[in-house]
């Protein structure tokens, strides 16, 4: 799904990718600089602002990512870590103590 936040992160991590500030890449698709500015993406009265769709054609154009690229980004979460699952080797899986008869693991 598309949403506000989602939109707004894909065009801060475009302009991230090609060493820029949203600023920065703004101008460089021939934009006010401010365009991007956290403090536009949202009014006083709180209504939510959303990039126009030349904004959009403009950045991709000015970076010369396609329209493909930039949606595939839309939904991703940076920086998010990855939980760990903690994995024994079979040999170890097979030893005493792992599992029970059963085949569950044993331990608390």
């Amino acid at each position: 799904m598309l949403t506000h936040p989602h939109i707004w992160r894909a065009i801060d991590a475009l302009a991230a990718r090609h060493g820029m500030s949203p600023s920065g890449l703004a101008r460089v698709a021939g934009l006010d600089p401010t365009t991007f500015n956290k403090s536009k993406r949202g009014a006083a009265n709180g209504k939510l602002r959303w990039p126009s769709t030349e904004s959009l054609a403009k950045i991709l154009s000015a970076t010369g990512e396609s329209l493909d690229e930039f949606v595939s980004t839309v939904g991703e979460i940076p920086n998010v870590r990855a939980r760990m699952v903690p994995l024994i080797g079979l040999a170890q899986a097979g030893s005493a103590g792992y599992f029970d008869d059963a085949g569950f693991p044993a331990g608390s």
